[in-house]
């Protein structure tokens, strides 16, 4: 199974929607999509990321699906900080720095009992995330052996999935996947808009896989269709 994430093209959160660009970026992901065809369409319940699928849907003739889980306003209310009198995400606080301290990392998986975290609901955001991604991709055949960090192949597939939905979100749903500590992932990688993150659920001969991260961020249909390559409206990459 090949597992898209696809985070929503460029857009205004007051009203949430796509702005122009956003939503040629909408357009040209759905070309390079449809290259090699998608089995499976899911959109966070929010605008812009139902805005970012549209294109995919229409060109492939297929319906999104909703997942309420994949809202970016859930994972906010877990991992956001109040500071300067304005919500923010944590690994884009004062805290950003602190979050891979030793006293972080020693707690490996169990991160969020480190004082830093005291000012967020870090377990509740992580074992919500957890059981919702294992629940996900149980229905896609694929089922979470936390213990051993591996996921046991009940159906192995080669379906292709795309999940249309956000930054933070994304990133958080990446380190529960792949069972990386979350101040790891918040730290070292980040997800521009309408890019897509490849993971590959490939399972060995036991029916068991570990999934690899193939693509990080790829934006290639931005190339291809000679659209700015900016990171977030900011540096070119």
């Amino acid at each position: 199974m090949l597992l898209y994430i696809i985070r929503h093209g460029d857009p205004i959160y007051e009203p949430d929607s796509l702005t122009e660009k956003g939503h040629l970026q909408a357009q040209a992901l759905a070309k390079r999509l449809a290259n090699h065809g998608i089995d499976k369409i899911y959109t966070s319940p929010l605008i812009r990321a139902q805005q970012t699928a549209r294109p995919t849907e229409i060109l492939l003739g297929k319906q999104a699906q909703i997942e309420e889980w994949m809202s970016e306003a859930t994972t906010y209310s877990y991992f956001s900080v109040n500071e300067d009198n304005t919500h923010k995400w944590i690994f884009y606080s004062s805290k950003r720095t602190h979050l891979r301290e030793p006293e972080v990392q020693k707690l490996g998986f169990n991160w969020y009992e480190a004082p830093i975290f005291d000012i967020i609901d870090g377990k509740g955001g992580y074992e919500f995330l957890r059981k919702s991604s294992d629940e996900f991709l149980s229905r896609h055949g694929y089922i979470h052996d936390f213990e051993n960090r591996r996921y046991i192949a009940k159906n192995a597939n080669a379906e292709r999935i795309a999940v249309f939905c956000h930054q933070g979100f994304s990133m958080s749903w990446l380190g529960v996947m792949l069972d990386i500590p979350l101040p790891e992932i918040w730290t070292t990688m980040n997800v521009n808009h309408s890019c897509m993150t490849v993971v590959e659920f490939k399972a060995d001969k036991d029916g068991l896989c570990i999934p690899m991260v193939l693509t990080l961020s790829n934006d290639s249909h931005l190339y291809k269709e000679g659209l700015p390559t900016q990171f977030e409206n900011g540096i070119y990459i």
